[in-house]
């Protein structure tokens, strides 16, 4: 196999088997095409499947001479490991050795919010092909999806799910009960999660008593301190560097809905707040976008609009 050929095969791969996005696809590229460039440059190896042991290392020494960010040269090592595991795994090459490289340390930035980019790379970090990757997913799907607090995702119980309905019965605070929607698919993956992966994870400790939908991965319930372990570990596998933590998810779904035009009160019902003040916190609104619907909405704003092309 060429290695232009095994390029393409991986990209082919991460971009319809694993679903990744067309950015994130062509990032991939640029970092595998970038190595085997320096491998030629520095007449390091023939080709990708011809390395020894030390190239990883003298790669993430020549990244750092380049005075590249610790961020961008972490990002870069994470896509040849993914390249290579997943060459390791098709068991045509012996060893990994980007497995475990070094990289300079980096300090986590402490997001207030999580952007729509950073949502999608966390899905993309998931692994669908194993168990803890699709219920990762799942996790995902529900917090983001359905706007979950971590106690209300870790509490439901596969009686809660109405797959006809394509909504989750949520048992919130102060025991008030309340139906959240799923969005079309994630029904389906919870389904296949439940009747397949679920089982596996529950074989661990056979106690059929347990309807919890998530476990982790002992085959107990999952737990708070457990989801944020699991986001954190999504967020590194993704190549970034930030701290997470549940309810941001929680926080991007309802701004998500009130930016496309989503009226306060529906998700005052699907966030299950009693006060309509508690979810006016997330109308964040872009001063520009206020701006222009002021501009295109208000009749003294049209007037002075007409008005001034009249001069």
């Amino acid at each position: 196999m060429t290695d232009e050929e095994a390029i393409a095969e991986f990209l082919n791969y991460i971009a319809h088997v694993k679903n990744y996005s067309e950015n994130t696809v062509l990032g991939y590229q640029k970092d595998i095409l970038e190595f085997k460039d320096f491998l030629k440059s520095e007449k390091m190896a023939p080709n990708l499947f011809r390395l020894r042991p030390i190239i990883p290392k003298n790669y993430v020494t020549y990244l750092s001479n380049s005075n590249l960010a610790s961020t961008s040269i972490h990002r870069k090592i994470s896509s040849l490991n993914s390249f290579y595991t997943y060459f390791y795994k098709q068991e045509l090459i012996k060893d990994n050795y980007f497995k475990d490289v070094e990289t300079p340390k980096i300090g986590k930035r402490l997001l207030k919010k999580i952007t729509d980019e950073e949502v999608v790379m966390l899905f993309e970090a998931c692994d669908l092909e194993n168990k803890l990757g699709f219920r990762n997913y799942c996790i995902l799907g529900c917090l983001y999806g359905c706007g979950l607090r971590v106690s209300e995702l870790c509490n439901m119980e596969i009686k809660d799910i109405d797959y006809a309905k394509r909504t989750i019965r949520i048992h919130g605070k102060g025991s008030k009960d309340r139906d959240v929607i799923m969005y079309e698919g994630l029904d389906e993956a919870l389904r296949h999660y439940i009747s397949t992966f679920r089982v596996e994870l529950l074989y661990n400790t056979k106690d059929l008593e347990n309807r919890y939908v998530f476990l982790n991965k002992n085959g107990t319930k999952l737990s708070r301190v457990g989801v944020r372990k699991i986001l954190e570990g999504l967020v590194e596998k993704a190549g970034e560097h930030f701290h997470i933590y549940p309810h941001m998810l929680r926080h991007s779904f309802a701004t998500a809905l009130l930016k496309n035009g989503a009226d306060l009160r529906s998700v005052q019902e699907l966030l299950g707040h009693e006060s309509l003040s508690t979810t006016s916190i997330y109308a964040h609104v872009d001063y520009n976008m206020m701006m222009k619907e002021y501009q295109l909405s208000h009749p003294r704003a049209k007037r002075i609009d007409v008005e001034e092309k009249k001069k």
